[in-house]
């Protein structure tokens, strides 16, 4: 096999083969809802909950899929071992899911699903090159000025691609700072989530994240809780606002496939004393022994390999 195969509604494609209508409802209406899974060591990590909560997506957004969760498990387990002989031994991918509600017909009724959904999914090399130094150094974290979209309009939990309003406030962030890694606030100035992750917070030798009131309920973030659990680190939710990470001790972010990206810099100020934090630092050993890798070796030898 010499290209990816891609899986698009009951086939198997080559990757050059893989095409949707224009008239998809992911291209009429970024009418769709996605999960990406990453792997580690070439096994998925956590694609159950992703694909559960993937179905919670689905249910609200009143899009039938076609297949039972069960289905789809076996399905995305059946497009990875497919393509894992694409990648090398210390290479991992990403496991990408997006379903539309296929073919938009326009009308009165943008809802109505005239056809089958339109199910892809496929799988990705993990490029890591872009966060890898920020394990070390750690990210400079600015602020957007845009809002959140608010979770009355639009609830945070439903993880879809509509993603104009996160790549507009991205666009804002990179005005400030070109490495800039965004923080969106909602509506009332709390902070609430990333383009792509969860935001955390040391302080006073506690973890703090906002609620999923106004942001994601990452898988990432619920492998904070466990992992902190298992360390014996005081963790909650709670309303957060700018002052409180302006006098964090420690502030990283969490997403699928960097797993924990530490900031150093808030809007310009030193966070704690300039360093990747002890407690971030201890998360991250402990994702590591969790996915029985080293997950900051991974990225950094992707680094050195594109730089020789």
């Amino acid at each position: 096999m010499s290209s990816r195969q891609i899986y698009i509604s009951g086939d198997m494609v080559p990757e050059s083969e893989a095409k949707i209508s224009i008239f998809d409802s992911a291209v009429m209406l970024g009418d769709t809802v996605t999960e990406s899974t990453r792997t580690f060591r070439h096994q998925p990590f956590k694609l159950e909950q992703h694909i559960e909560r993937l179905y919670k997506s689905l249910k609200v957004t009143r899009i039938d899929p076609g297949h039972s969760p069960e289905e789809m498990l076996q399905i995305s387990r059946d497009v990875l071992e497919t393509n894992l002989p694409l990648l090398g031994p210390e290479d991992d991918c990403w496991l990408v899911h997006n379903i539309s509600r296929g073919i938009s017909v326009a009308g009165a009724d943008p809802t109505k699903q005239v056809s089958p959904a339109t199910v892809m999914i496929f799988t990705s090399f993990l490029d890591l090159r872009d966060w890898a130094e920020f394990y070390s150094t750690g990210c400079h974290a600015v602020t957007a000025m845009s809002r959140a979209v608010p979770a009355q309009a639009l609830d945070p939990r439903i993880k879809n691609r509509s993603r104009m309003a996160y790549t507009l406030a991205e666009a804002e962030v990179k005005l400030v700072d070109p490495a800039a890694q965004g923080i969106l606030l909602d509506i009332h100035g709390n902070v609430a989530e990333n383009k792509g992750a969860n935001v955390f917070l040391v302080s006073e030798g506690e973890i703090r994240t906002p609620t999923t009131a106004n942001a994601l309920a990452g898988i990432s973030r619920a492998t904070i809780f466990e992992l902190a659990k298992t360390c014996g680190i005081p963790i909650r939710e709670m309303d957060l606002q700018t002052y409180d990470l302006y006098t964090a001790d420690e502030i990283f972010f969490t997403s699928t496939p960097y797993c924990i990206m530490p900031a150093t810099k808030f809007n310009g100020l030193v966070v704690g004393d300039g360093a990747v934090g002890p407690i971030t630092q201890r998360l991250l050993a402990a994702w590591s022994e969790l996915a029985g890798m080293d997950i900051v070796g991974q990225g950094r030898q992707q680094l050195a390999a594109s730089r020789q």
